[in-house]
């Protein structure tokens, strides 16, 4: 047999038992009411430490869902101003129009013209940005529509999570008092099993005998007063 390999099952062998009391010492202390209250509570802790930063993660959203939403209204309300200029820009332009035909130049002769050029000029700028600020507010509503749905989901989360620890509390505090009831019972049938395994059953059976002789001693002496009185 190898040396080493024998050495090493040996090893093996001390190691497993030395895991077996570990165990063993382990789950008499997990039985101890206050060691598992300490448990339960640890576990709480964690979790209302994790649904701390989960709300603290949502509330990251909802700060980025109103940046959005606050740009979302400035560009609205630029769209808006925009949109006047730009039909400011379309009505002068048709004034323009009205006014080089009125001073009796031609269509060909308008269009070419500096006053017509500059009006039409400010209202294709204005139509351009108009265009671009109403691409940039759909993206806008699209991201806000997404984080409302998202939100909606963690907020049932949290609920649900909230919901759970108080089931775990609860489940605590019924763990806590099964096991104290258990261990009474225990102790309480150990002691009444013991009675007969401590001598204590022999002390009180002599007790009982004891008990017996003195009623008789009693019973004995009465009789012979009564015959004393007779005589």
């Amino acid at each position: 047999m190898n040396p080493l390999a024998a050495v090493w099952r040996w090893v093996k062998a001390g190691l497993y038992l030395i895991t077996g009391q570990i165990d063993k010492s382990r789950r008499a202390l997990d039985k101890n009411p206050t060691v598992m209250k300490a448990k339960f509570d640890d576990v709480i802790k964690s979790k209302v430490d994790q649904i701390h930063t989960y709300k603290q993660a949502v509330a990251k959203l909802i700060a980025q869902q109103e940046k959005k939403m606050a740009k979302l209204k400035a560009l609205t309300e630029e769209t808006k101003k925009l949109e006047t200029l730009k039909a400011g820009a379309l009505a002068m332009a048709k004034q323009t129009v009205s006014k080089l035909q009125n001073e009796g130049q031609t269509k060909e002769e308008i269009h070419p013209s500096e006053q017509y050029r500059k009006c039409l000029t400010a209202y294709n700028d204005f139509a351009a940005t108009v265009t671009e600020k109403k691409d940039h507010i759909k993206d806008l509503e699209g991201d806000i529509a997404e984080y409302d749905e998202s939100l909606a989901n963690h907020k049932v989360n949290l609920t649900q999570l909230t919901r759970d620890i108080e089931k775990l509390k609860s489940e605590a505090a019924d763990a806590v008092a099964d096991v104290i009831t258990a261990k009474e019972e225990t102790d309480l049938s150990d002691m009444l099993n013991g009675i007969s395994q401590d001598g204590m059953a022999k002390e009180l059976q002599d007790m009982r005998e004891l008990r017996s002789e003195m009623r008789a001693e009693a019973r004995v002496s009465r009789e012979m007063a009564g015959t004393d009185g007779k005589a």
